[in-house]
């Protein structure tokens, strides 16, 4: 789950560790239901989701959610999924969520707030249908095995051959007993999902103030790295950076479905991020069917806000804040339908760096040289529309990715261009204007 800690009422936070280099998966915390629960879902409000549903709620586009399992009758939940897939191989099937992180992944994405006679919690598209694909994430008590990558790649594969237009996994390892060929067939899988219309988004980890480890399949390339930022607009302490993050989106104090006794869960970290994100490219896609992967996310690029300052991509907000309300209402030119928007250089560190106790190593990575990606637009961004280039996401042609075994820990840093973007919003809020 990418390393997302979630917060208990009452003070208490409750975690469950999984063994030896794999993410944490801390268990999803109660939160208090009072009145309608939508009435606390801050980020609905800052999104502008009700004016967004006006014109979109991701009605026709599949989202495939790879995470420890679900629980399928959920009343906001209800009628949203379809026929998933158990990867893990553990008992009760995809309906088993031992920790409510999947569930919760869900419910930000396709939450429809029918719970308590109307007064559940949204999601951000609550139109969308969800495919639930589990694997095994160590939240059931068993030890996150070696083949974590290669079950994220079945899922993958599913996920495509099943219609799935977005695949969102906020789930992550940043240091998995693995061979050089598991890792590039997990490249191969990501390349044809892109190749076959779909995109990838995953979490980048929680952990910028624990050594800032590279989480995969999150700093793989080929795929869009997603991280967190706050109410006040600031990309949140925990929120790992680096030249892996793409984009990011609200992952602070979330309210959503879940296993609690409650119904509902708060949480904050780049696991909600990734659902959000997730939920906007499908808000996007709903509207423009015909539309390529690398539309779509080139057209989140151009209207991302930024969450913190500047006027360049950065390593803790990549290009910025997702503003599906600006894509929908005023996407601009969507690109070519096959150029990549995002270019990628392979970096390879200089000295291989020993696994800890934890195999919990990041890798070092070198400043982006100055840049325009590819298929970016040259004119200068209208006003009210952030618009910016580059990232992570699947691979096409011409980007080019570094992998890098060592002592059974896997490496992939990926170096990404910078590219301009409009003057910061007032205040520092991406959701401002």
């Amino acid at each position: 789950m990418s390393r997302m800690i979630r917060r208990v009422p009452g003070r208490l936070f409750v975690a469950m560790l999984v063994a030896a280099g794999v993410a944490v998966s801390p268990v999803a915390a109660s939160a208090a239901v009072n009145g309608a629960v939508r009435d606390d879902q801050w980020h609905l409000d800052a999104m502008k989701a009700s004016d967004m549903w006006k014109v979109s709620t991701g009605q026709g586009v599949t989202v495939a959610v790879i995470d420890g399992g679900f629980k399928l009758d959920h009343p906001d939940l209800s009628g949203q999924f379809l026929s998933g897939k158990d990867f893990s191989g553990s008992k009760g099937g995809v309906g088993a969520d031992a920790n409510g992180h999947g569930t919760q992944m869900a419910g930000l994405i396709a939450g429809t707030g029918k719970a308590n006679g109307g007064k559940g919690a949204y999601g951000l598209a609550p139109g969308v249908k969800i495919l639930p694909l589990k694997i095994n994430t160590g939240s059931e008590g068993s030890v996150l095995s070696a083949d974590f990558l290669d079950q994220i790649g079945q899922a993958v594969d599913y996920a495509v051959a099943n219609g799935a237009k977005v695949i969102s996994i906020s789930q992550g390892t940043n240091s998995v007993t693995t061979s050089s060929d598991d890792v590039a067939k997990l490249n191969r899988i990501l390349v044809s999902a892109r190749a076959k219309g779909a995109l990838v988004l995953a979490a980048v980890g929680n952990e910028a103030k624990s050594g800032n480890p590279v989480d995969y399949p999150g700093g793989l390339p080929n795929v869009v790295g997603v991280g967190a930022f706050g109410r006040n607009g600031d990309v949140t302490d925990e929120s790992e950076t680096g030249p892996q993050v793409a984009l990011v989106a609200p992952g602070a104090d979330t309210i959503a479905a879940c296993t609690a006794p409650s119904g509902y869960c708060t949480g904050h970290g780049t696991s909600d991020a990734t659902a959000l994100a997730s939920a906007s490219a499908a808000l996007i896609w709903s509207i423009h069917p015909d539309w390529s992967p690398n539309q779509i996310l080139r057209v989140l690029i151009n209207t991302a806000g930024r969450p913190n300052g500047g006027n360049a991509r950065t390593n803790d907000a990549g290009w910025g804040a997702v503003r599906p309300r600006v894509a929908l209402t005023d996407p601009g030119d969507p690109g070519p339908a096959d150029v990549s928007p995002l270019p990628a250089d392979a970096v390879t560190p200089s000295a291989a760096p020993s696994p800890s106790a934890s195999a919990s190593v990041s890798a070092s990575s070198a400043p982006s040289p100055a840049g325009t990606a590819a298929g970016a637009p040259t004119a200068e961004p209208k006003a009210g529309a952030s618009s910016g280039s580059g990232g992570v996401l699947p691979v096409v042609g011409g980007v080019v990715a570094g992998l890098l075994v060592v002592a059974g820990v896997v490496f992939a840093v990926v170096r990404r261009r910078r590219a301009a973007v409009p003057p910061v919003p007032p205040g520092g809020n991406p959701y401002a204007q």
